[in-house]
């Protein structure tokens, strides 16, 4: 039993000392193994054979010799970037958005899919493999070089253990997904919400960098909210929180139908869609319902210009109730919101005012698309920032 132990808080321990080596050279690179040792806290010999172990996996390389302070030039030490790659993946209604990326977070290749309705969660695994293949072709990356697969997906899911517990668009319902799509594909994943995917992209290289507390709102074929507080994200007890969709906003009539909440049936993208129908304007769902509302009011409908109010009031509570409870240092506003006309985000900001005692700042969702794969890329690297590919820790 003490012998078991050991070895497990030796791997531990040395997992650890990998991790710290890597983080320096990312944040300082080209650094020699002594300069290593002064910033990891360990030992000369422990950065010597880590060091040699790393450059051996092709996570570090050599890059010539550094100035001398007296003695021999140290030899300079850099993380590879290209050593191994991961892949994100998002999917937001009949849409799935794929790209590869280094493991310094760039993304180097994307594909988009349409996929055919109704979705369920064989077609979605088919598309995921079609798309890797598709990925790993354009970017000239063999299989075994992919650390692991990060997947944002519309519903409740559980992030620990690849579980999702609440997805209607899918049929994924209390599954164990993440298991799923790594048994098809032969990688490790990481699941998460697709909100919170977003999130994290805009936190880490958007709107939200440099910010400590903030709250991502996403109005697309649904709507949903992604809270980072402290800089740490906040996905609540069941890994629920954010799930503002089913706030109590709109028609009684429509609670949960289709799986979907009240909030977001009315106004999502399709439920503003259906508002328009029931007043006699054609909209089309696959352009931006916003803009073309603004086209309508225009050319003088009176129709349109209510139904606008409508949506700004009924977003403006929506924010009210999040941000009255979090007190967020920024709030962005993504998917469609991201075409509010000036007037339409100062209508937004005065009656947030009006309602709440603190306004946080506002800003428009800065990467759009790409929000949700760099957020997908980053989770991976979160979880397997020392990993080799196929093996998670």
């Amino acid at each position: 039993m003490n012998g078991k132990g050991k070895t497990g808080n030796t791997k531990l321990v040395k997992q650890m000392n990998r991790e710290g080596i890597l983080y320096q050279l990312r944040q300082h690179p080209r650094l020699s193994r002594a300069e290593l040792s002064v910033r990891t806290k360990l030992s000369r010999p422990c950065v010597s054979s880590l060091v040699d172990e790393m450059i051996h996996e092709g996570l570090i390389h050599e890059v010539g010799a550094g100035e001398s302070k007296g003695g021999r030039k140290p030899i300079l030490l850099e993380y590879n970037v290209q050593a191994y790659t991961v892949v994100g993946a998002v999917f937001e209604g009949s849409e799935l958005e794929m790209a590869i990326a280094d493991l310094k977070g760039e993304l180097l290749h994307s594909v988009h899919s349409r996929l055919n309705q109704p979705v369920n969660g064989d077609s979605a695994l088919r598309a995921l493999e079609f798309n890797l293949d598709k990925l790993l072709k354009k970017s000239g990356f063999d299989r075994d070089r992919v650390i692991g697969m990060g997947v944002g997906l519309p519903g409740i899911t559980q992030k620990r253990s690849g579980t999702v517990s609440y997805a209607p668009s899918t049929g994924w319902m209390n599954l164990p997904v993440g298991r799923e799509i790594e048994e098809r594909l032969g990688i490790p994943v990481i699941l998460d919400n697709d909100v919170n995917m977003m999130t994290l992209g805009e936190f880490y290289g958007g709107a939200g960098s440099g910010v400590s507390s903030l709250v991502y709102m996403y109005v697309g074929t649904g709507i949903g909210a992604g809270i980072i507080i402290d800089k740490q994200f906040y996905r609540g007890s069941k890994e629920a929180a954010g799930e503002i969709g089913y706030m109590l906003i709109g028609s009684q009539r429509s609670r949960k139908q289709d799986g979907f909440g009240l909030f977001e049936k009315n106004y999502s993208a399709a439920g503003i869609c259906e508002k328009a129908a029931a007043l006699g304007l054609v909209l089309d769902a696959e352009r931006s319902v916003l803009q073309q509302l603004y086209q309508l009011d225009l050319k003088g409908s009176e129709e349109a210009r209510t139904l606008l109010e409508d949506v700004y009031s009924s977003w403006a509570s929506g924010i009210a109730n999040t941000v009255s409870v979090l007190d967020p240092e920024l709030l962005i506003l993504s998917g469609e919101m991201v075409n509010l006309s000036e007037e339409g985000l100062q209508r937004i900001q005065q009656l947030l005012t009006e309602w709440v005692p603190v306004v946080p700042e506002i800003r428009l969702a800065f990467l759009r698309k790409r929000a949700g794969l760099l957020g997908a890329v980053h989770s991976v690297l979160e979880a397997f920032p020392s990993a080799q590919p196929g093996r998670s820790n």
